[in-house]
């Protein structure tokens, strides 16, 4: 894919101050954004009751929030992209947050497994337009130096709703049921994308870019040089720089999901954590360690990528290979108050990749392809992580249990994750040597000019 184009002649200078109004965006944005990442803690949280109440195996547990969810999460998300780069990303993530806010309160009602499949599945299609068209705002309201920290910090979304799953989750279940957690918190999620639709504004393509367009006039730049769709795939997966950060993003997220989805079940099976105890110990360990990541590493690859855009690959590299000692910790421990401490390292760590990714994907693409380039990165990232990481667990936690236990067969599980961490160590190693190559290209290219001119 080629590099970015941005598309305004009237792009704000590197020094300028970002506007009040971008800051209030991209909080709002945040905000939406938890509510995605708050449905997910919570099934994950309230997992071990609903299995219990619907009688069903881990198999289907991880087939129902990995592989069923990520199937249609990141075929609609490939689709959603498309149609954000030619339409209103505002009204297109409202719509979104509305539909998987609607099929979490479905969650709720479900009896069986294939209605509570079908409602993961609503969710899932919901959640597809939520990332890419934000990925795609933030950029149109940021400068390029800017969006490490500014996607850093909607990333944020992400730990503070896991935080506030596994919070509000465990303490409604507690006090009702699991039934009422999720129907409580999809209202809540309809609410919210009205509030959206209201207050954001749809910003113009390419506004923060530095360099100018070729074409000018106002949507010049949109209906120039909108790519078609199979263009736009192919120029993604053909650049090695893309290509290894959507790899190195999966096999970080293999782990990452497996993890999530898993760990709750594992305290509470394994190390006998009550939920009360999840509902707060859990959940604020959540909100530290993976916000403490999240916010570290958009602010430490802006500082880095100044001196070498090899750092956007190694940063998430160096914290994936720290992870394995603290894993294999967490899972040899006695305890939870011990595990859940040892938890907090991976926990911490395993963050690391995704905003020095986002900010990798969103500065390399034209502005036009922001939101479809966002969306491939996902759809990589999540059939990878998300419908692989959780599903393996739950087939190998049933396969170790036949023989050793349900106990046991889980505690094995997470053994069998290890070696997957050293795998996305080496995609990420990957992705910085691309970016390497790439970047002494550039300077080789900079120092022949003026000999061509």
């Amino acid at each position: 894919m080629t590099a970015a184009a941005p598309a305004a002649a009237s792009a704000a200078p590197a020094d300028a101050r970002t506007p009040p109004y971008s800051w209030f965006v991209l909080f709002m944005l945040m905000f939406i954004y938890i509510f995605n990442f708050l449905d997910r803690q919570l099934m994950s949280t309230l997992q071990e009751y609903i299995k219990a109440d619907l009688g069903l195996s881990d198999t289907q547990l991880g087939l129902m929030t990995g592989f069923f969810f990520a199937l249609f999460y990141t075929g609609f998300g490939v689709i959603v992209g498309f149609l954000a780069d030619r339409t209103s990303r505002v009204r297109i993530l409202a719509a979104g947050c509305f539909i998987w806010s609607l099929f979490t309160a479905l969650c709720g009602l479900a009896r069986t497994f294939p209605t509570m499949a079908v409602a993961r599945i609503g969710v899932g299609v919901g959640e597809a337009a939520g990332a890419p068209p934000s990925y795609s705002i933030v950029s149109d309201y940021f400068p390029a130096h800017k969006r490490g920290m500014a996607l850093a910090i909607f990333s944020l979304g992400v730990p503070f709703g896991m935080a506030l799953g596994a919070g509000f989750g465990g303490t409604i279940a507690e006090i009702w049921s699991w039934r009422h957690a999720f129907v409580g918190i999809g209202i809540a999620g309809i609410v919210a994308s009205i509030i959206l639709l209201i207050v954001v504004r749809e910003p113009k393509r390419g506004a923060m870019d530095e360099k100018p367009a070729v074409a000018t006039g106002p949507g010049a730049d949109e209906a120039v040089t909108q790519p078609g769709f199979l263009t736009t795939v192919k120029e993604f997966f053909s650049n090695p720089i893309l290509l290894f950060t959507a790899l190195g993003c999966g096999l970080s997220a293999f782990v990452g999901y497996a993890g999530l989805n898993w760990n709750v079940s594992f305290l509470m099976r394994v190390k006998d954590m009550a939920l009360a105890d999840i509902a707060a110990y859990y959940a604020l360990m959540l909100a530290i360690a993976m916000g403490a990541g999240t916010f570290m590493s958009g602010f430490l690859v802006d500082i880095l990528a100044k001196r070498s855009k090899v750092w956007y690959g190694l940063l998430p590299a160096i914290a994936m290979a720290l992870c394995i000692p603290f894993h294999l910790a967490y899972v040899a421990s006695s305890g939870w108050v011990a595990a859940l401490l040892l938890l907090a390292g991976p926990t911490f760590l395993n963050i690391f990749y995704l905003a020095p990714a986002l900010a990798v994907v969103q500065n390399t693409v034209k502005p036009s392809q922001r939101t479809m380039a966002g969306a491939l990165l996902l759809m990589v990232l999540n059939m990878i992580g998300l419908g692989g990481g959780p599903t393996l667990m739950g087939i190998m936690s049933d396969t170790f249990g036949a023989t050793m236990g349900p106990v046991e067969g889980l505690k094995m599980a997470f053994y069998a994750l290890t070696p997957f961490f050293g795998l996305a160590v080496l995609f990420l190693l990957f992705m910085a040597r691309a970016l390497g190559k790439k970047e002494k290209a550039d300077r080789a290219a900079m120092s022949a000019a003026p000999q061509t001119a």
